[in-house]
């Protein structure tokens, strides 16, 4: 009985791979010069980045199966399971940076346009 889990482990392991290449990650909306922007282009950007946000999280749950059979492999001791495990987190991880820095980004050109248009 072992033996069949682990195999079962060892090719879900080796489809993990597979898995996160069916994922693909958004494109980051280009950057605003909230300095330079029209009220039009603020909001088309709002738009631009919460279409990202949204697509973005739809990308981490695609990677959490592959995520979660690295695990498993790597807690049986599967070979090759760490290494992958660890590529998966890396990969999690750099999408929430590229959220994180688009809305740090766009909230730099919101603070950039209340100050080129005051009140």
């Amino acid at each position: 009985m072992k033996i069949i889990k682990l195999t079962a482990l060892a090719l879900a392991l080796g489809s993990t791979s597979a898995l996160a290449a069916d994922c693909t990650a958004p494109e980051a909306p280009a950057a605003l010069d909230g300095a330079s922007a029209t009220m039009e282009q603020m909001l088309a950007g709002q738009k631009a980045v919460k279409a990202f946000q949204s697509e973005n999280i739809d990308y981490m749950k695609c990677l959490e199966p592959a995520m979660a059979t690295a695990e498993a492999a790597m807690q049986v001791g599967e070979d090759g399971a760490g290494e992958a495990y660890k590529a998966s987190q890396e990969t999690y991880n750099a999408a929430v940076s590229a959220e994180e820095a688009v809305a740090d980004q766009f909230n730099t050109a919101i603070r950039a346009y209340k100050a080129a248009n005051p009140g």
